[in-house]
């Protein structure tokens, strides 16, 4: 009964720092944990009102994912992205996805693309609901699946590394503004044109996508946001 019982605790913890990290993506997308600012696991779990060990853990994760940097004896820095990376990653993101759209419009079937819809209605929904977690991991999961119908893991893997470092700051003001809708409604004609069999218009709809969530970002980080900046909603 002792193994069992030590097995439901580190499964607690477990739950714990998935939670604790859940918290924290959401305070880095509304901008109350500012880029370049260094933050100590002690202060966030006083404010998210749990321990230091989950927070440590959960900041550990973030830092695997380019979100976040350890600076000794001192805490975790927000990392920063300059417009010139930002500019970068969309290039980089343009050269590789879009004419691999194209390619995949012309090899996956309908049904293959059509099992995509409730992911692309998901991030409608999200947006329309001002669920920014909710929005940003189904647009992740829809450009991360839809490319994977192209066979080529290590593309999944190179964009999905590009799009964590181009993450998104500053959405609350957006989406108070109803400017994501419109981007989230893309996904459903981007598949709309695939299904059809249109790589070319598919193509041209990677494309402005692209370019409509560089501009997105970039007004992101410009406009001010809800909540006061290195306040913590708990969340846990």
């Amino acid at each position: 009964m002792g193994d069992l019982k030590q097995h439901s605790l580190i499964k607690a913890q477990e739950r714990l720092r998935d939670q604790v990290g859940h918290a924290l993506r959401a305070a880095l997308i509304a901008g109350e944990l500012r880029p370049g600012s260094v933050y100590s696991a002690p202060g966030l779990a006083a404010e998210l009102g749990v321990s230091a060990t989950p927070v440590r853990e959960a900041m550990l994760d973030l830092a695997r994912e380019g979100l976040v940097e350890p600076v000794r004896n001192k805490g975790f820095r927000i990392t920063e992205v300059s417009e010139r990376d930002l500019d970068q990653y969309t290039e980089l993101r343009t050269m590789i996805e879009v004419p691999t759209i194209g390619r995949i419009t012309k090899i996956a079937t309908a049904e293959q693309l059509e099992e995509l819809r409730p992911i692309a209605e998901e991030i409608v929904t999200s947006a329309r609901e001002h669920n920014l977690i909710g929005y940003l991991e189904a647009d992740r999961r829809f450009h991360l699946t839809l490319l994977g119908l192209a066979g080529n893991d290590r593309l999944v893997e190179t964009v999905g590394d590009l799009r964590k470092r181009s993450r998104l700051y500053g959405l609350t003001g957006l989406d108070e503004a109803g400017k994501l809708v419109s981007s989230a409604e893309e996904h459903i004609e981007l598949l709309d044109l695939m299904i059809s069999g249109n790589a070319e218009a598919a193509e041209e709809c990677m494309a402005r996508h692209l370019g409509h969530v560089r501009s997105l970002w970039a007004q992101g980080r410009d406009e001010p946001v809800g909540r006061t900046p290195g306040r913590l909603g708990s969340g846990i």
